[in-house]
């Protein structure tokens, strides 16, 4: 039996997909300590399931990737409007070393990807798809650049192998986080030097909303993506001529960041931030649960050895640089410890399991708020950017 689901039909089905993720999550404390999403948990579910019937010849279920698109975009147009010089400017000399060192640790991430795949006489390309694109990118970047590398350069399984990845990423990342740091405060003995305005770090974040917003305020931020991903596609029209491939949603991304700093400098209108963050987070679980119902998991049996050689490598790699690298360049002392262990969380999967590395630390030896400030800064608005120039560099080296 063939089922071809349309637009809104695929739409539907993700929603059941993320409402089935968001039930086990609550129920399976496993998912919750790893910080693993919703439509991940639910999605998987979905494609274990599609691949029994697909094996046992039962039915083979086809899905409309239009709004898979869409919301891609939408999403990654999000992240775009943070990426305010303002607050990197506000954030000193240390925000700007971490941004260094995430940009060595996704550099070393897509060497050794692609260096490995070449020991396995495999694509070059595939390497990128247990480098930085699901380590580093997590699981959003994993559905864009794997499902390009797909369908543009004919590396297949590249979807499945990005998503899969970047669920091995999140639970290594976990777990790895927290011995990093532990052993580099157990062996200098370091302590949480509480200050005594602790809150110093704070000063420098955005004003959040508390009130309800108003049905203005949602349109006005629906204005603001739909405008950015509008001058996007003109954006990226224009950077294809050159030559060069990058992703769709470079120009939305590069559009809002433009916007975002023409209100900080002009003060002439307003970007509704908190607004277009929600409208991004939403965006991306259903990107995430379309992007998840379309894994082909069987494309998985003959790379599964070669992938968990380089996986587990990856993971190597991430616990050396966050104790040895990024342990030094942050200064040695316990704030420097803290954000190690937060390395381990961002550097492979997102920034809410470096949130929780962070916590799980300063739970037990104390405060850390310089870290708190350094580590989500650099990780919801700087990290994108970065490891999405450095992916295009290596596609167009590679291809």
């Amino acid at each position: 039996m063939l089922i071809n689901l349309d637009l809104y039909q695929t739409v539907a089905m993700a929603v059941l997909v993320f409402a089935m993720g968001s039930f086990f999550r609550k129920k399976v404390s496993f998912f919750e300590k790893y910080c693993i999403p919703a439509p991940v948990i639910g999605g998987i579910i979905f494609a274990v399931v599609t691949l029994i019937l697909n094996l046992t010849g039962i039915m083979t279920i086809n899905t409309d990737d239009t709004m898979q698109n869409v919301f891609m975009t939408l999403f990654f147009t999000s992240v775009g409007y943070t990426a305010s010089l303002k607050l990197l400017k506000k954030g000193g000399l240390q925000v700007a070393i971490f941004v260094v060192a995430a940009t060595v640790i996704v550099v070393l991430q897509d060497l050794l990807g692609v260096g490995l795949a070449t020991v396995f006489d495999m694509d070059p390309l595939m390497g990128l798809c247990v480098g930085s694109i699901p380590m580093v990118g997590g699981h959003g970047t994993a559905g864009s650049f794997g499902k390009m590398l797909e369908t543009d350069f004919g590396v297949a399984g590249a979807s499945t192998v990005s998503m899969a990845a970047a669920t091995f990423g999140l639970i290594m990342g976990g777990l790895i986080g927290g011995p990093v740091a532990k052993g580099r405060i157990k062996r200098y003995q370091l302590v949480s030097q509480i200050r005594n305005n602790v809150d110093e770090y704070d000063t420098f974040s955005e004003e959040k909303i508390n009130e309800k917003p108003t049905a203005e305020q949602v349109l006005k931020a629906f204005s603001m993506l739909f405008l950015a991903a509008g001058l996007g596609s003109v954006i990226s029209s224009l950077i294809q001529k050159t030559g060069l491939t990058f992703p769709s949603y470079i120009g939305a991304m590069l559009a809002a960041a433009l916007l975002r700093n023409m209100s900080d400098v002009t003060k002439k209108f307003s970007i509704m931030e908190d607004i277009i963050e929600i409208l991004g987070n939403v965006s991306l679980s259903l990107f995430l649960s379309m992007a998840l119902m379309s894994l082909k998991l069987w494309e998985l049996a003959e790379l599964a050895g070669p992938m968990v050689v380089m996986l587990f490598a990856q993971t190597a790699l991430m616990a050396f640089l966050a104790y040895f690298m990024v342990f030094r360049i942050m200064g040695s002392d316990y704030e420097a410890a803290v954000m190690s262990s937060a390395a381990c969380g961002f550097g492979m999967g997102a920034t809410p399991n470096a949130i929780a590395n962070m916590q799980a630390i300063s739970n037990i030896y104390g405060p850390a708020p310089k870290a708190f400030f350094i580590v989500p800064l650099v990780g919801s608005l700087f990290i994108d950017f970065i490891n999405g120039m450095t992916l295009t560099l290596f596609i167009n080296i590679l291809h």
